[in-house]
C-alpha cells in the first residue's frame, strides 16, 4: 500500500522476509474439550527471534488476522496463534455449559503455548535454537484483547467490586491491545452482563508497556458507551503508555481480521497497512531489537500532513 505515511514507515520497519508458517501444531492440553491447536508463523532465516502471542477476537481461529500476524513474522518475529474454544469451528455458544469458564481458558491456551516451546520448535522446520524466549509479547484484537490484557496484568473485578486474583505471566514483557473491551459497570447491556460476566477489568495493575489502538467510530454491541470504552486500559493503566485512534475506524480497524471477512465494516487498505507497520515498531522496541523504531514511528505518524489518526502518549 503506497501513500506518504506507509513508506515513511515502511523506511522504519524495512521490507519483509520470508515466513515459515505452520498448522495446525497441537500442544499438551489435559482436560480441555478440544485439543489445542496452534499456527506458528517465523521468518525463515535469523537467530534470538522475538515472539509474539497473539489471541484472535470471539468466533475466530488460527488462520484469521493474518494481515497482522504474518506482517510482523516478515518482520523477524516468531508470531504463535491458538484456535481458542470460542472459535465457530468448535461450536460451543452461549448456551453450552463450557461457554463459562472460555474465557479462563483463553488465558490458560497462551500460558500453555509458553510452557510448550520447545514442542513449536520442533513441529517448525529449521526453527530450534533460534527463538528467544527472554523476549514475549501478547497482543489481542476484541476479546483476544481482554485475554492479552489479563496476562498483561489487569485483573478481574468480583461482585465485592475487588480486584480479582492476579493471571499476568511474568513471561510476557510487552503487549498490544486491538480494540480491547473496556471497563464493566451499568453501561454493559443485559446480554453483556449475562454472557460475559468476567468483562469487568481493573486495569490499575496492568503495569506492562502495552500499545492501545482503538478506532474512533468503533461502537460496541456490549456497552452503550461510544468509542473511547476501548481506550479504558489507556486511560486506567499505568503500563499502557501509548494510544493510537484511527478516524473512521470500527471494531475490525479497517481490516485486520483479514482481507475481505465479511465483518470488516470499515475496510481500509492504508489503515491496515499504517496499523501493521505501527505495531512492529513498537515490538521492535518494547522486545528491545530497536530502541529507535517506536520513537521514530511515532514522529512520522504525528507529523504527516494528511493524518487518519491521533497518537497520544505519556
Amino acid at each position: 500500500m503506497a501513500s506518504p505515511i506507509v513508506d515513511a514507515l515502511d523506511g522504519i520497519v524495512g521490507t519483509g522476509a520470508p515466513v515459515v508458517s505452520v498448522a495446525p501444531i497441537e500442544l499438551s492440553a489435559p482436560g480441555r474439550p478440544v485439543p489445542l491447536e496452534v499456527r506458528v508463523s517465523a521468518p525463515a532465516t535469523g537467530t534470538n527471534l522475538p515472539v509474539v502471542l497473539f489471541s484472535h477476537g470471539n468466533g475466530w481461529n488460527l488462520d484469521g488476522y493474518a494481515p497482522l500476524t504474518a506482517f510482523w513474522a516478515s518482520r523477524g518475529f516468531v508470531v504463535i496463534q491458538p484456535t481458542h474454544l470460542d472459535s465457530r469451528r468448535n461450536g460451543f455458544g452461549f448456551d453450552h455449559p463450557i461457554f463459562p469458564t472460555i474465557w479462563t481458558e483463553r488465558i490458560a491456551d497462551l500460558t500453555r503455548i509458553l510452557d510448550q516451546l520447545d514442542v513449536m520448535e520442533s513441529a517448525v522446520p529449521g526453527l530450534a535454537g533460534r527463538i528467544d524466549r527472554t523476549r514475549v509479547a501478547a497482543a489481542g484484537h476484541s476479546w483476544g484483547g481482554h485475554t492479552a490484557q489479563t496476562l498483561l496484568g489487569a485483573r478481574i473485578v468480583d461482585d465485592a467490586g475487588h480486584a480479582g486474583e492476579d493471571m499476568s505471566d511474568r513471561r510476557i514483557t510487552a503487549g498490544i491491545l486491538f480494540a480491547a473491551t473496556g471497563l464493566g459497570g451499568d453501561h454493559l447491556h443485559p446480554f453483556a452482563q449475562a454472557n460475559f460476566p468476567f468483562m469487568h477489568p481493573s486495569f490499575q495493575q496492568l503495569t506492562t508497556p502495552t500499545l492501545v489502538v482503538a478506532g474512533d467510530r468503533d461502537q460496541s454491541a456490549m456497552s452503550s458507551r461510544g468509542p473511547d470504552w476501548f481506550t479504558d486500559a489507556y486511560t486506567h493503566s499505568p503500563g499502557a503508555t501509548d494510544l493510537l485512534t484511527f478516524y473512521g475506524a470500527e471494531h475490525a480497524l479497517g481490516g485486520i481480521v483479514g482481507y475481505e471477512v465479511a465483518e470488516t465494516t470499515d475496510e481500509n487498505p492504508e489503515r491496515v497497512a499504517v496499523i501493521q507497520r505501527m505495531s512492529t515498531a513498537y515490538l521492535r522496541t518494547a522486545l528491545h531489537v530497536d530502541a529507535n523504531s517506536w520513537p521514530a514511528a511515532r514522529a512520522a505518524f504525528s507529523d504527516s500532513l494528511d493524518p487518519i489518526g491521533r497518537l497520544d502518549s505519556r
